[in-house]
């Protein structure tokens, strides 16, 4: 039978073989592939600034740091200065988020100029020096210790001494929300010493017998103060959602909806390990 010429095998001495300097430009040519392939560009940095509220800089910290810890080409600057200078910043665009204890009250038929998301519950603890023999107060009580109209200690159960009262700035986000859940239409009494954060309350409140304060319950030192019974229960964690009366939400506010990194840092503030970092000083949202 014929064969064809060109079906004969060719010997494996002719087979073909690139030159050399081909062989080396494949060579590179798949190195730069498999490097380009495996190579991922860097992150633009981006820095978040949260302002406002001095209760929510312990929970701040903690989350900015694990949030921070996570994404590190994200750069995230918190600052206190209350809950109205938070929404003041916020407005003037000096801030990407604003942290409030409290939000103004909105005027009716008039829209939202922002959007608060609550990430946390937080109690209001009314607190004392630990040698006060008070333990405990009703609501009632403390208006008219805060009004002015209960002037001793006595009168409420313990020693025979002046009650010296302390209260928070005008401006700050735990004075409008005590006000508002204690005192009603009742003013707090001008003879009242004001402070400017939590933490100075509870300076004061630890270096004089007789004075009383009230803070966000995360600042309530068992080591520096006493905190009151309020209504026969104390603020915890466990019971600022439907317990403890004086219980508030806290929020993270944006102008408009919130996108891009300051959405993914409300997402985590939100998320399972947000709000396991929540749950040890404030109450949980979720």
């Amino acid at each position: 039978m014929n064969r064809c010429p060109m079906s004969r095998i060719i010997p494996s001495s002719f087979a073909f073989r690139p030159p050399p300097l081909v062989i080396l430009y494949l060579s590179l040519a798949i190195c730069l592939c498999a490097c380009g392939t495996a190579a991922t560009p860097p992150t633009t940095p981006v820095t978040l600034r949260v302002a406002g509220s001095t209760t929510m800089l312990p929970l701040l910290a903690d989350l900015a740091a694990a949030y921070v810890e996570q994404h590190p080409h994200v750069r995230l600057h918190v600052e206190g200065g209350g809950s109205h200078v938070g929404l003041e910043r916020l407005e003037m665009r000096e801030t990407n988020l604003a942290a409030c204890s409290w939000l103004p009250p909105r005027e009716e038929n008039t829209p939202q100029p922002y959007t608060a998301t609550p990430i946390a519950w937080d109690g209001i603890a009314i607190v004392v020096h630990p040698d006060n023999a008070v333990d405990e107060l009703t609501l009632l009580q403390v208006r008219h210790i805060y009004a002015g109209w209960t002037l001793d200690w006595q009168d409420v159960g313990g020693e025979a001494r002046d009650i010296v009262i302390v209260s928070r700035e005008d401006g700050s986000g735990t004075r409008a929300a005590f006000e508002q859940q204690v005192m009603g239409e009742e003013p707090v009494t001008l003879t009242a010493i004001v402070m400017p954060s939590s933490a100075a309350v509870v300076d004061y409140v630890a270096r004089h017998q007789a004075a009383i304060g009230y803070v966000s319950m995360s600042y309530a030192d068992p080591a520096s103060v006493k905190v009151l019974r309020i209504e026969g229960a104390l603020p915890s964690p466990a019971t600022v959602r439907g317990v403890y009366h004086l219980s508030r939400p806290l929020y993270l506010v944006t102008p408009g909806r919130p996108s891009g990194e300051v959405r993914a840092f409300i997402d985590f503030a939100l998320s399972p390990a947000g709000q396991a970092i929540v749950g040890k000083r404030y109450g949980r949202i979720r």
